[in-house]
């Protein structure tokens, strides 16, 4: 590891932003967080002060700073394109909220531009650095159940607001892309990069005409199968369950552990249940932490591509098998 410092420069002032990625941009001791921007002058002053930082008023005047070598990107979603795009042109490694893309074919737009010029494109999947989920694959490499028949993946919350964002189809509002690309990126890393989607139901509101809810089901070339369900219209649940021909693996907080919670593991078989408390983990940290060495190492830059394509093909796949069942709400 080299002890040079990534610069980076925020590009939209999103209170998740603010509430995770950020604070773990400038907690990084390899990270130095430059400027934040937004269309709002007195926006990007307050989160500046807040962070520590300069304040820029618009992306633009941002994306042409020199002294800043990465950004990090949390806009809604079909605002991607172009500020990714536009982060590119101008030389900056990037890191993007999810879903990084609203189709495939935008994504892989991007992914072929960071390409030619040699430059690191992310997604913000941070559960995927959560040491709960090496713990779940250490167990199934074990044996502990057997091997792998089926994984159920759930993401839910209650409605939001009117006025939110995902109730917005023109920024890439919905359920699909809010919280159904946390169960399809579960399917990935459990079933393997080869999973596709089979059947899927997406649920729409008449009023906005975003998806509020929808489930899919996916399998791999073997058989294994996947049963994935999400939404904005019920009670919170955030769980995922490995289940095997021996026995079965659960999570509880398996996409939003906060930093200082321990996550319960649930193991079971035949005659015996098991309950094992993890360590805490900053899964934000540990995402930052990786883009940062990758970036000023010149690391792996291909990987984290093939990963926002693959994901933005299951997305896709979910929209399509969901066309002739789609169901308007009451």
């Amino acid at each position: 590891m080299t002890d040079r410092v990534l610069n980076v420069g925020v590009v939209g002032c999103a209170a998740i932003a603010q509430r995770t990625t950020i604070p773990a941009l400038v907690a990084d001791p390899s990270v130095r967080l430059v400027a934040v921007a937004s269309r709002s002058g007195d926006k990007a002053e307050a989160v500046a002060r807040r962070f520590g930082c300069e304040a820029v008023t618009g992306y633009a005047a941002l994306l042409a700073r020199d002294d800043i070598d990465a950004v990090y990107v949390p806009l809604p979603p079909a605002l991607h394109a172009e500020w990714v795009a536009r982060a590119l042109t101008e030389g900056k490694h990037v890191l993007a909220e999810k879903p990084f893309a609203v189709d495939r074919a935008e994504a892989a737009e991007l992914v072929a531009a960071a390409r030619a010029a040699g430059l690191l494109l992310m997604e913000n999947f941070a559960f995927l650095h959560h040491g709960q989920h090496d713990a779940v694959r250490a167990l199934i490499e074990q044996g502990a159940i057997g091997e792998v028949r089926h994984l159920t993946a759930e993401f839910g919350f209650p409605p939001l607001p009117p006025g939110d964002i995902r109730h917005d189809p023109a920024l890439g509002g919905g359920a699909l892309l809010d919280a159904g690309v946390y169960t399809l990126r579960a399917a990935s890393l459990y079933l393997g990069p080869q999973v596709s989607v089979r059947g899927a139901v997406l649920r729409a509101d008449p009023g906005t005409g975003v998806d509020v809810a929808g489930a899919a089901l996916v399998a791999d070339p073997a058989g294994r199968t996947g049963q994935l369900t999400f939404g904005f219209d019920r009670s919170y649940r955030c769980a995922c369950t490995i289940w095997g021909s021996e026995g079965s693996i659960a999570l509880d907080r398996a996409f939003t552990a906060p930093p200082t919670m321990r996550p319960v593991l649930r193991l079971q078989r035949q005659d015996h249940f098991e309950e094992r408390t993890l360590p805490a983990g900053h899964q934000f940290a540990s995402l930052v932490s990786l883009f940062a060495r990758t970036a000023l190492d010149g690391g792996d830059l291909k990987g984290p591509g093939k990963d926002i394509l693959r994901q933005a093909e299951l997305v896709d796949a979910v929209r399509d098998a969901a066309g002739g069942g789609y169901s308007p709400g009451e």
